[in-house]
Order: structure tokens, then C-alpha cells, then sequence
């Protein structure tokens, strides 16, 4: 067999992918949004450039195919080595299907998905090798079906793309890496958006008739494999393409550098911009949202919420912090909010002696937005937290205050800060991480795959703050809670909720239980006394709705606690999540220079509102009104009317009737985008670094 015939699968399946890249640049250069001429010199990039870049992209991106087909063998089926491995894959079934495993740990569908993996994997080599007579038939169809997936990836991934540039007019960001992240959504936006039916028919016709093609012209290969020697070859042919092909497209991107807009995104491949989009994190504000004169915007930001610089005639306080966000804590999960269940009887009877917010929203709906919430104190903007992304060191935050004032500061989490990036985050703000890390094996009496359990953690941090207080100075800790994280498994024998039940109400029960014994634990201590604990949510346990933003999905509890400084009492005013530890500051008399968003809600200045997001909807709710703005520049208002539950009092309403409003309110709109574009600049113009 020759060169050719032995990489006939990868050749023809690239010359494909080349052909339908093509077609869809044409397809793109010549739809109604595509309002741009191009000269000639940027239609040679855009096809000519444009397809070697699609060349090298598919080189990696058939990895699984190389991998796939260099691994088919009549040898490993000879005795003793075929039922050797098939008693290895028998046993990992056995294994995998018996025992309990970090899958398992993990919980959801995890578990079944690998058995089943594992199952069809252990099935098809047993046919393989028990049925010699039907092997070539079975490895036919099996091809036949790899060369299927493929095609039909590569055929669906250009229609996805028509219709991503049909709405937006560019290859593919984050907010397809968004449509990822709220598959339902997407998914029902499709069936009730698209002719669904003839769209997929279609599509399996097509596909199954370029499949029957390749493989007529591929499938020699499969008559005649590759020897030892001649996989050796390939492999280091591959090799040198994916060398190549790392070196390549970079390069090829950068050369993406019209003035046309639209010539840079026909020349770029979609998977690569994909790639980009889900490693930077980043939606352009100004590229996909209504904007302002910037002169209009920050004046509006001014006015509205004004960024000053916090003084007091009273003298600082400096008094011990420790800020607790608990994981998935919807505000419905407390007595407060009319949950009967008692699963938060500490936090509960807590309240009672707090400064509690009852009108309170987190700004987003995933642990690193309400870190990045509790730690910059700035609205949250489009694309993934800031947590999470490259530019994510020396900002202004909550951490940077407290060490003016002569402050320890530490970041403490259960699991390994390496996960969602905090490590990284925290580190590179100057905060000392105390992670599992940290614990020696006697410190861990349970642990799940996110980490040890919250009693192990709450026992770390009484070490960690008897050791600070030794050093005569304040400490600031921030305690991320993980317990009440799927699979929701803890230590049975703590609750009335056994731990393998894998239960929601246990996984917060078991944090609420874990948080007793922490205060129980810090009373013995001599800085007790000195000490103001924060307590908030970093975000509600569910965030799907019947809307864009449904507002029950991001009430959550906060609480100050400090028996020498806060009398209880409930303050029952709008506010986010982003004026919590300004709040704080403004109790302890803290003076300094300012850059957050967030706002001291004590103070007689103050302006109700609130900021919720996800991903790309961007939110401000005022006046009863949900104003919502959306990459097109598109805005959206709602009236929102409460729909009282009688069980609960006037402050700790959660649900509200959303309709569109009749009468755009003007000023609610320029409020929103002044926030949000202020925000989404000053990150960009590093603005809101700490110096």
C-alpha cells in the first residue's frame, strides 16, 4: 500500500472539511448582514489565507481519528494478547460498575456515562475477537460510523456557523461558548426558532451520503493495514503536521489585521475563534452592546452611583474579618424566606442577631462571579468572571484595602485553588492561599472530589486565625465554603441527613451544621470578641427560568455579625451583591480611595439597584423595573411586580411578575449601559488596577 492510500482516510476527510469551508466563506461574504466590499487583496487572504489556516485547524482537530485508526490491529486479537485485554477491559467494567470511584464522587450522570463507554468499548473488541469470521464486516461499520461523526461535525459545524453569523455577523466568541454553558435554553431557542425537522433531515441525507463516498474511496485502508514500521511513519508525519500546525495558526491569526471588519472574521476559522473565545474569557462590550459618548457614561456613573473616596470623622476600627461565601445558598433555603424544611437552623438563628440584607441579589450565577462580586465590588462583565481571566492581577480589591490598613489577608478553600483559576487570581492579588494543599493528612477526616469537607476546613481556619492573632495585627480571611456542591457527600453521623444520600437539603444542611461548629470553636478564642463576620451566598443553587434573567434565581442571603458593632436588625433596601464589603467598610469608618462600584448602603446617598448578569444579559433593576441589555445592542425592558406569598413578610418576597414595558424608561437604559460600559473600560484600560 502506498503513501497515498495508507492516509486516504485524513486526506479526503480534509479536502471535505476545505471544500464546505469554502462554500461557507462564499455562502458569509455574500449574506444581506455582510454590508462591506472587499478588495482584491482581501479576498486572496480571505480564501487563500483563510483556507490554509482551515488546513492546519483540521489537522488537530482530527486527532481522534489518527489515534483511532493507527490503533486498529489484527495482531492484538492473536492468543494470548486478545483475551488478555479483553479480561482488562472486563475487569475495569466490573471495576468501574461495582465500586465506588471518583466518578461516582462526582455524582450526575458522570458514572453512567463512563460504565456505558467502558460497556460499548469491552462489547465491540469482544465481537472483534470472538467473531474473526465477521471482523472485517464489524470494522467496516464501525469506520463507516467514525467517518460518519466526523462529516456530520464538520457539516453541522458550518450550518451553526451561518446561523451564528445570521445573528451576529461573526465567526464564533464567547457567547458561543455561552450557548455551551445554557444548553436547554439554546436548544429550545433552536426547536421553536428553526425548522428543526427538515433542517436535521436533511442534514442526516447529506451526511450519510458524502460518508458513503469517503468510504468507498477510503476504505482500502482497512483491507490492507498499516505495518508496525509504516504507524511509526505516520505517526511522525502527524507529529510534524501538528508542529506545524501549533507554529501555523497563531501566526495565520495575526495576519487577521484589515481595517474590514468583515474581512478579518471571513478570513478567520471559526474553531480557532472558538478555541479563543473559551481560553480568553472575554466578550467585547463595545463591539456587541449599546454604548454611550464615554463623557455621557461616566457622568451618568457619577451621579447614580457614585465611585467616591469613603471618609469618616469616626475612628477606624480595626477590627478581625472574616468573610464566609457559602456555595449555592439560595436565599429560599432559609426559614426567613419561607423554607419549612429547617435546613439552616445555625444560619437562621444567626440572623436573628445580624445585620441581615433581605433585598439583596448575587451578580451572577457561578462561584468565581460572586468571588469576583465579594473581592473587586464592580458590576459583572460580559464573558466569564474576571476570576478566570488572563488580565486578573494587581486590581483594586476588597484584599488591597484591608492591607492599607496593616491587614493579614488569606484566601481559604477546601479544595485545590488551582480549580476555576482562584489560585491564580487570589495569588496575583497579594492573597496568601490556604487551600487542601495546606492540610496534612491527620487535618482531613473526609474528603470528595472537590475537596475536604466543611467541619475539616472550619478547623484549618481556627488554626490559621490563632496563629494570626499571635502577630498583634487584623486579620482579614475569605472562607469559599464546598461542601454544598454536588455530590453533595459529607461525614454521616453530623446531620439528620445521611451523607451518601447525595441530597441537596443535606449538602446545605451539612454547610450550616459545619458553620456551627466553627462559631462554637471561634468563641473559645481570644479574638472572638474583636472579630466582624460576613456572611453571603456566592450564588443561588439553580439559574434557570422561564426568562432571561429570572430574578428568584439570584436572591441571596447576606449577614453581618458582630455583637460589639452591628445591633440585629434587617435592612430591607434593593442592593447586589457588589456593596457588601462596602457596607463593611463604611461600619468599620474605613477612609480610603475608592475605584469599586459597590456602594455603602448606610449611607444616606444611597441608591437602590441591583446588577445581575449572566454571561451576555446584562442587568439593573430599579425603579421595579428589569432593564436588560444583549450582544446586537439590544435592550429590553420589563416591569416587575411582586407576587406576594402571604407566608412571608413584605422584605423577603421573592417572586415577581415580568412583563415588557410600554413606555421605554430612557433613563433606566442609559443607567444600565453606564455601569456596564464604565466597567467593561476601565478593566480594559487597566483603570482598575490597584495602582
Amino acid at each position: 500500500m502506498n503513501f497515498i492510500k495508507k492516509t486516504s482516510p485524513f486526506y479526503t476527510l480534509t479536502l471535505f472539511y476545505l471544500v464546505i469551508s469554502i462554500i461557507s466563506r462564499i455562502v458569509l461574504l455574500f449574506h444581506p448582514i455582510t454590508q462591506s466590499s472587499f478588495s482584491g487583496l482581501e479576498l486572496l487572504k480571505i480564501f487563500f489565507v483563510g483556507s490554509l489556516s482551515d488546513a492546519l485547524v483540521f489537522v488537530v482537530a482530527s486527532a481522534f481519528l489518527w489515534v483511532y485508526l493507527l490503533f486498529l490491529s489484527n495482531n492484538k486479537f492473536n492468543k494470548p494478547y486478545g483475551f488478555i485485554i479483553f479480561g482488562c477491559l472486563s475487569t475495569l467494567l466490573l471495576y468501574v460498575y461495582f465500586f465506588n470511584t471518583i466518578l461516582n464522587e462526582y455524582g450526575g450522570s458522570l458514572p453512567e456515562i463512563a460504565i456505558s463507554f467502558i460497556a460499548l468499548k469491552t462489547s465491540l473488541f469482544g465481537l472483534l475477537l470472538f467473531l474473526p469470521k465477521y471482523r472485517s464486516q464489524i470494522r467496516l461499520a464501525l469506520f463507516s460510523f467514525t467517518i460518519f461523526l466526523f462529516v456530520l461535525l464538520i457539516v453541522q459545524n458550518a450550518i451553526s456557523e451561518y446561523f451564528f453569523w445570521n445573528e451576529f455577523g461573526v465567526r464564533y466568541n464567547f457567547i458561543a461558548v455561552d450557548y455551551l454553558v445554557y444548553t436547554n435554553e439554546v436548544i429550545g431557542n433552536i426547536m421553536q426558532s428553526y425548522p428543526v425537522v427538515p433542517i436535521f433531515g436533511s442534514l442526516f441525507i447529506v451526511t450519510s451520503a458524502i460518508t458513503y463516498f469517503i468510504v468507498k474511496k477510503s476504505k482500502e485502508y482497512l483491507d490492507n493495514l498499516p505495518t508496525f514500521t509504516e504507524k511509526i511513519k505516520l505517526i511522525g508525519v502527524y507529529t510534524v503536521l501538528v508542529g506545524l500546525a501549533f507554529l501555523g495558526i497563531p501566526k495565520l491569526a495575526s495576519a487577521e489585521n484589515s481595517q474590514n471588519i468583515f474581512a478579518n472574521e471571513l478570513q478567520a476559522n471559526g474553531l480557532y475563534k472558538f478555541y479563543l473565545a473559551f481560553t480568553t474569557s472575554e466578550l467585547d462590550y463595545f463591539k456587541f452592546y449599546k454604548t454611550l459618548p464615554e463623557q455621557q457614561a461616566e457622568q451618568l456613573v457619577a451621579s447614580n452611583n457614585p465611585i467616591g473616596n469613603p471618609k469618616s470623622t469616626a475612628a477606624e476600627l480595626r477590627k478581625n474579618v472574616v468573610l464566609i461565601t457559602i456555595e449555592s445558598l439560595s436565599a429560599d433555603f432559609m426559614k426567613t424566606y419561607g423554607n419549612d424544611k429547617n435546613i439552616t437552623p445555625f444560619l437562621d438563628s444567626l440572623a436573628t442577631k445580624s445585620l441581615l440584607f433581605t433585598n439583596l441579589y448575587a451578580v451572577g450565577n457561578r462561584t468565581v462571579r460572586g468571588l469576583e462580586a465579594v473581592t473587586l465590588c464592580l458590576p459583572p462583565t460580559p464573558g466569564e468572571s474576571v476570576v478566570k481571566r488572563q488580565d486578573n492581577k494587581n486590581k483594586f480589591t476588597t484584599g488591597s484595602v484591608f492591607a492599607q490598613k496593616g491587614y493579614t489577608v488569606k484566601y481559604l478553600y477546601g479544595g485545590d485553588a488551582f480549580f476555576d483559576n482562584m489560585e491564580d487570581f487570589f495569588a496575583g492579588n497579594n492573597y496568601e492561599i490556604v487551600d487542601k494543599k495546606t492540610l496534612l493528612p491527620t487535618d482531613i477526616s473526609f474528603a470528595n472530589v472537590w475537596g475536604v469537607c466543611d467541619e475539616d476546613m472550619a478547623k484549618k481556619a481556627i488554626r490559621v486565625m490563632n496563629e494570626e492573632a499571635k502577630l498583634n495585627k487584623p486579620f482579614f480571611n475569605h472562607w469559599m465554603t464546598v461542601s454544598n456542591h454536588r455530590p453533595f457527600t459529607y461525614p454521616n453521623g453530623k446531620i439528620d441527613i445521611p451523607g451518601d444520600a447525595k441530597s441537596r437539603d443535606g449538602g446545605v444542611k451539612y454547610t450550616d451544621y459545619a458553620l456551627r461548629q466553627f462559631f462554637n470553636e471561634a468563641k473559645k478564642q481570644a479574638w472572638y470578641n474583636n472579630t466582624v463576620f460576613v456572611i453571603v451566598s456566592d450564588h443561588c443553587a439553580s439559574s434557570s427560568g422561564k426568562t432571561e434573567l429570572p430574578l428568584d434565581k439570584y436572591r441571596i442571603p447576606a449577614l453581618i455579625f458582630s455583637p460589639e458593632l452591628v445591633a440585629p436588625q434587617h435592612y430591607t433596601q434593593l442592593m447586589s451583591q457588589i456593596d457588601v464589603m462596602p457596607t463593611l467598610f463604611g461600619l468599620l469608618h474605613f477612609s480610603f480611595s475608592s475605584k469599586f462600584y459597590g456602594q455603602n448602603v448606610l449611607d444616606k446617598n444611597y441608591k437602590p439597584r441591583a446588577l445581575i448578569a449572566t454571561y451576555q444579559n446584562l442587568g439593573l433593576i430599579k425603579d421595579n423595573v428589569l432593564t436588560i441589555l444583549s450582544p446586537k445592542r439590544a435592550v429590553k425592558q420589563l416591569k416587575l411586580t411582586p407576587r406576594f406569598d402571604k407566608k412571608l413578610g413584605a422584605a423577603f418576597q421573592l417572586n415577581f411578575d415580568q412583563e415588557l414595558l410600554k413606555t421605554p424608561r430612557e433613563d433606566l437604559i442609559n443607567e444600565t449601559i453606564s455601569y456596564y460600559q464604565t466597567a467593561s473600560a476601565r478593566l480594559k484600560n487597566k483603570r482598575y488596577n490597584a495602582n
